[in-house]
């Protein structure tokens, strides 16, 4: 890959990981754009752990206190403390993905190299943030968490393995049909990306035994840079955003890109 295109793609993938518009979309939608081979399933790897980096150096302070508070409620055999249940609730969260994953990976699979269905399922995640705001109450803080709250959530994170439903836009908006404020469902949703980012990158590592790795690296590079970088930074953006507004312009964003590429596609473009 092209170094300038290694990092565009990396900057496009920290962003929108994280920012609610589905990164698994511009992923296919702006390759297809622009008339660009398909990434590939190893820079798609790559810049993943570029956006984990980004979310754990957002988070090292509570992501550390919550591991510790984990493993001490596993030696203690109880969830002695708030950060112990939050902890929980994650690895419980996780699940619905990790199953999802497994057992309708050809289908998800499958989507990828369909930019319409891609497009489609876009305008489906503007729908339903819009929704969320409209019906959501916006009243509970993570101290209420619930299990059915994470559950819910956790299915929410499994459906956007598709690409075009944004994870952060489907995780966030689950919290507001369950009540959750949006600034607290935000940072749930970006602590809930670390264990599937995790285990996504864990199933693809044999993709960096590639022969050709050598050659690939300083694009790779920039490419998990950028992803780091941005991610970071959309992070910080977004938690700053969300306490003063709320999901509607995502949503539009969403309707619109989703709606112009369905344009090109039925008037033969590609």
């Amino acid at each position: 890959m092209e170094p300038l295109r290694s990092l565009l793609l990396g900057i496009v993938q920290g962003a929108t990981e994280f920012i609610p518009v589905s990164s698994s979309a511009h992923l296919v939608l702006v390759p297809w754009l622009a008339g660009w081979p398909k990434p590939g399933l190893l820079f798609d790897t790559i810049v993943h752990w570029g956006t984990l980096v980004g979310v754990l150096a957002y988070f090292r302070g509570q992501v550390w206190e919550l591991a510790a508070a984990w493993l001490g409620s596993i030696r203690k055999r109880k969830v002695h403390s708030q950060e112990a249940k939050l902890a929980w609730l994650i690895v419980l969260g996780t699940a619905p993905a990790a199953v999802m994953g497994v057992l309708w990976s050809d289908f998800f699979s499958a989507l990828f190299d369909s930019p319409v269905k891609v497009a489609w399922l876009l305008l489906v995640t503007g729908a339903v943030m819009t929704l969320s705001e409209k019906v959501g109450g916006r009243s509970r803080d993570l101290g209420g968490l619930s299990v059915m709250d994470a559950l819910l959530v956790g299915l929410a994170q499994g459906v956007a393995i598709a690409p075009g439903i944004s994870r952060s836009g489907l995780t966030m908006a689950a919290g507001l049909f369950r009540g959750l404020r949006r600034e607290d469902v935000a940072r749930y949703s970006f602590l809930l990306s670390i264990p599937i980012i995790v285990g996504a990158g864990a199933s693809q590592i044999a993709e960096l035994s590639q022969p050709s790795l050598a050659q690939q690296w300083p694009a790779l590079l920039l490419g998990f840079s950028s992803a780091l970088f941005s991610g970071f930074l959309s992070i910080a953006f977004l938690l700053s955003f969300l306490r003063s507004h709320r999901l509607y312009p995502f949503a539009v964003y969403c309707w619109l890109f989703g709606g112009f590429c369905l344009l090109l596609a039925y008037m033969g473009y590609r």
